[in-house]
């Protein structure tokens, strides 16, 4: 995969495939923008996150002079992905005529990426997108992939579709304001990544907390290209989740802990960071896995080690008892008819789908998440 050496300048990760673009990782990386976008553009649309009013008039007054700008505030958090808000910003690039050519950036976190990238996918059957992700959770998942989406009552993320952006770009110093503990959430995202594809990033993690939760530390710049190489890898090779090769299970490989995590995520009203839930849920799949005997107490307790040792949670408090948390993830996204299908480890970074998991090893994985709390 080409790309630029780490230093003090922005890092260039390429995406292959079919529709190739760039991921540009640095400090102060605006006057960027422009190349991002692209040449032929007349408007854009500029969706941001509602707590960003500043940064979103400083984005805005860098392209203001080569483009007419419509900046479009969203509500915060996943509360802006729903139809509504979807359906508001589609009559706005209606009321400006906003042609294919024309292209939509994202400022915001996951849910605004999410969001805009789905606004931009079906406006025109199609529009460019090019995301600014402003937290560590979404310059790490959702920023890169294509995948966007909105929830619905049944579930998260059940509407949406694939739509890879023009390119993003990963401005590290909007980490510097962010909140510690969203800057931890999204180190949940981080760490998943180790256990599926790159122990290197559990290495760092383990070896220096403390530099992982430092938004100016080289350790956790690192930690950022090395979680966003690992998504590019999985999703050049299987960008709609079809399958990978040799019993791997390609872009499912992602969603380690995600079934869990999102019914955990709609039981909390969404009260609870995405990347927490994503550490308790890769908890409960290494715990599934350990009941099932596909990895050892080594390998299982190491995900308690790992997420605790960055200020993760590693047990939940059963807001939701088991029958209902099961009855939402049968409806996720990665089951089959009524089969559920987990994402577990044969060991350290060697992912593979479970399927149809016996219920006794569920019970057991969730009375280990819970018992602790």
């Amino acid at each position: 995969m080409p790309e630029t050496p780490t230093t003090d300048g922005p890092t260039v990760l390429h995406v292959g495939g079919a529709s190739p673009y760039d991921v540009v990782v640095g400090r102060s990386l605006l006057d960027r923008l422009p190349e991002l976008i692209g040449g032929g553009v007349q408007q854009v649309a500029l969706l941001y996150a509602g707590d960003l009013e500043q940064q979103a008039q400083r984005v805005a007054e860098s392209l203001i002079d080569s483009y007419d700008v419509l900046a479009l505030g969203l509500p915060d958090g996943e509360s802006a992905k729903s139809a509504a808000v979807a359906n508001d910003c589609w009559e706005a690039l209606g009321e400006r005529n906003f042609t294919r050519s024309d292209v939509v950036v994202t400022l915001g976190g996951g849910a605004t990426t999410d969001l805009g990238g789905f606004v931009a996918a079906s406006w025109l059957r199609g529009v460019r997108v090019v995301h600014i992700p402003t937290t560590l959770l979404a310059m790490v998942d959702a920023a890169v992939g294509g995948k966007t989406g909105i929830n619905t009552g049944a579930g998260k993320n059940l509407v949406g579709a694939f739509h890879e952006p023009a390119g993003v770009l990963c401005d590290l110093e909007f980490l510097d304001t962010l909140p510690a503990d969203e800057l931890v959430a999204g180190l949940g995202e981080v760490v998943k990544c180790g256990f599926i594809a790159d122990p290197e990033i559990l290495r760092l993690v383990e070896a220096g907390p403390d530099a992982a939760r430092d938004p100016r530390s080289p350790v956790l710049r690192e930690l950022v290209e090395r979680s966003i190489r690992v998504k590019i890898d999985v999703v050049v090779a299987d960008l709609k989740e079809t399958g990978g090769l040799d019993g791997h299970p390609g872009r499912e490989a992602l969603n380690y802990g995600h079934t869990m995590a999102h019914a955990i995520e709609r039981a909390t009203g969404y009260a609870i960071r995405h990347g927490e839930a994503v550490a308790i849920g890769s908890i409960f799949v290494a715990e599934l896995a350990r009941a099932a005997g596909v990895i050892d107490d080594e390998l299982a307790d190491r995900h308690r080690t790992a997420f605790a040792s960055v200020g993760l949670p590693v047990a939940w408090s059963g807001e939701a008892g088991f029958d209902d948390l099961l009855a939402t993830m049968a409806v996720d996204k990665k089951s089959r008819g009524s089969q559920l299908r987990f994402v577990v480890l044969d060991e350290l970074a060697k992912p593979r789908i479970l399927a149809g998991p016996d219920e006794a090893h569920l019970r057991a994985a969730y009375a280990a998440i819970t018992r602790s709390a």
